[in-house]
Parts: structure tokens; sequence; C-alpha cells
């Protein structure tokens, strides 16, 4: 009898828990607070005549703990509701798309990725886990502007690759086996982007972003670009609101359940969490590891963290010029950060460290 209360006790304990946690539903609600900002601010949003020169550049700057804004900045034009370029946070959207298609049993990891976008011919070993991995074996040279002329990234973005970017990226050749090697590629993530539209049969990847994720979190902000071949461009042109970004971020948080709706199976958000091997051996000092197209604060072997100021458990979507969905689960906190960083001066460990010192200053 008394294990059976004690049952009992743990059951009403969990529901609760569950009906204490805060949802945006319909919209995010404003936590009561008075914390003191200021360094934040300062760092995130500086004015020219104080730092001397542009510097950081923030578009949008939005902190929330336990479900609730704690923060909330906006430079013009940018807006609450505006939907802003992402850059490369649209490939780990992309990826949280593929873990609701992944929960209807529309494929498994191990399937080469072949089978759903017959393209990669050329390619059969190419597995959908290696491509979540950015880990094609694809030859791929993934510069920007400042090395044009020899940038795959570009040719496909912009120039021979624009009318169909999956297809430019199967033609490319192989300069290794797939998922012996860590290389950071847009054509990986575009090429999921087509595997994405060849499970679907006749429904459109668009429809169905909308009705699998976008639609069940109250997205409405949603515009995902695409290329001529009509496929979504996975690898960097969705737009979202930053409030909007961060109803992805409360999904990936609480494990993939949206209140009372497992959207994302079991086991999707610890895929997308776990290190890649090849990445870590491959990572630079103070970059972070690539999990399941999302980016985590851990060390390669024998060196400090990337973000040695933020716990250890923090991951992150991350998008050129300094675009920013961060997910920090042991201080139940989100942070989207959008900007135009093209000096490089931004840096996710300052910006963190002053996020959670504000914090850290409430708990004493």
């Amino acid at each position: 009898m008394r294990r059976l209360w004690q049952g009992v006790g743990l059951m009403l304990l969990c529901a609760c828990a569950a009906a204490q946690e805060v949802w945006p539903v319909p919209d995010w609600q404003r936590a009561d607070n008075a914390l003191n900002w200021q360094a934040l601010d300062d760092y995130a949003f500086p004015t020219l005549a104080a730092s001397g020169r542009a510097g950081v550049r923030s578009d949008a700057l939005l902190v929330i703990r336990d479900g609730r804004i704690l923060y909330e900045r906006y430079r013009a034009p940018t807006r609450a509701t505006t939907p802003h370029l992402t850059w490369s946070v649209s490939k780990s959207v992309l990826a949280t798309l593929l873990g609701v298609a992944y929960g209807q049993q529309r494929f498994q990891l191990a399937d080469p990725a072949l089978r759903y976008y017959p393209a990669l011919h050329q390619h059969p070993d190419v597995r959908l886990i290696d491509l979540l991995h950015w880990a094609s074996g694809l030859d791929w040279q993934e510069d920007y502007e400042y090395a044009p002329l020899n940038s795959s990234v570009v040719a496909m973005l912009y120039t021979r690759g624009r009318q169909d970017m999956a297809g430019y990226t199967a033609a490319r050749p192989a300069a290794v086996a797939p998922g012996t090697r860590f290389l950071y590629s847009s054509g990986d993530s575009n090429l999921l982007a087509a595997a994405l539209r060849g499970m679907l049969a006749d429904q459109d990847a668009g429809d169905y972003a909308r009705r699998a994720l976008f639609d069940p979190l109250g997205i409405r902000s949603a515009v995902w670009e695409r290329d001529g071949a009509g496929t979504l461009v996975g690898s960097s042109y969705l737009y979202l609101s930053a409030r909007d970004l961060a109803r992805i971020g409360l999904l990936l948080l609480r494990d993939g359940r949206w209140q009372d709706q497992q959207l994302l199976p079991k086991g999707w958000v610890s895929f997308n969490r776990t290190p890649f091997a090849p990445a870590q051996a491959a990572a630079a000092p103070g970059e972070p590891i690539a999990g399941g197209h999302w980016w985590l604060n851990q060390p390669a072997a024998g060196r400090a963290r990337p973000w040695p100021d933020a716990p250890a458990d923090t991951y992150a979507a991350l998008g050129h010029w300094g675009q920013a969905l961060y997910v920090v689960p042991s201080e139940r906190l989100l942070i989207v950060r959008y900007g135009d960083d093209r000096d490089t001066s931004y840096s996710h460990n300052a910006l963190l460290a002053r996020v959670l010192a504000v914090l850290a200053e409430e708990a004493r």
C-alpha cells in the first residue's frame, strides 16, 4: 500500500510540474523581473560613439527562461514580427523537420539517400545519417565572400547551381568514403532537403513543413525559399521572426514535446546533441562540435569548451553573420540573436557570458 501511495504521489508531482509549464500559446508571456541588462545592451547594441566603430550589430535579441520572455530588444527596421533571414540556422530547422518525418517512419537514418533522391546515383553509399553529420564525403569548399572563385557554396547558391542546388551537389566528385570525414557543407543540407521532398511523394515540401512543424508550434512568420527546381533551400533561406525561432528552441528544450504532443520522437533530440566523432577530431580550437545538424559546446580532446562561460550542455543553431539560437537545458534557457556582423567582432561566448551573469546575479 505504501508503494502504491508513493507511486500516486510521483504521478501527481509529475502532473503538477507539467501543469506549471508555460507555453507560448497563443504568444509568449513576459516574466515579471527587474533585472539589470545594461551590460548585455552595451555589448549587443553598442552605439557608434561608445564603441568607436560599428562593431557588433544586432538586429534582434531575445532571452527566454522557463517559457517566459526575460529580455527582448530589436534594431529598426527589425521588429518582433519581422521574418529575419536565418542563413544556416535553416539547417538545424531542417533537421528538426526531418525529426518529425522520422517519427512518422518515413525513413531510417541508415537508409541510402539515393532511395529518396535518385540523382545521387553516382554516390549510392551516402546515407541520410552521413548527410546529417555533414559527412557525405563529397568534394566541397564552404568558403563565402572571402574566397568566392573557389567556393562551392557560392556557386550553388548564386551561379551555376542555383537552379538545382541538390543536383549541383550530387554531381560533385567523391573525396573520401561517406561517414568517415566531417566537412561542413551547405550542399549536404540541400541533399537532405531533396531527400525529404522524395519522402513525401506527391506532397509539397513547403506545405509539409507548415503542417508538420510550423502550425503545431504556432509559427506564422516562416518563409522558406526554394531553388529553381522547387526544392526548399534547406541550407540557407529560411526566414523566421525571433519569437518564432524561439518556438523551435522550446520544442528542443522540452525534448521534442509541444504541450501534450510528442512532435519529435524520443531520441531525436539526443541524436542532434550527440557529437560526431570525426567532427571532434577535425574541430579547430574555439570551434563548436557538430552533432546531428546542430552545434555543441563540446571540446575536442584536451581542449577547453568552445564557449567556456556557458554550460557544457549548451547547443545551438548557427548562421552566417551572427544568427543564432542557443539552447541551455541546465538553465532552462533560450536565446535568439539576429545580426549583421561582417567584421567578425561578434562572440558567441561573450553574449552567453553576459546573459548568464545577469541570471547568476538574480539567483544571489
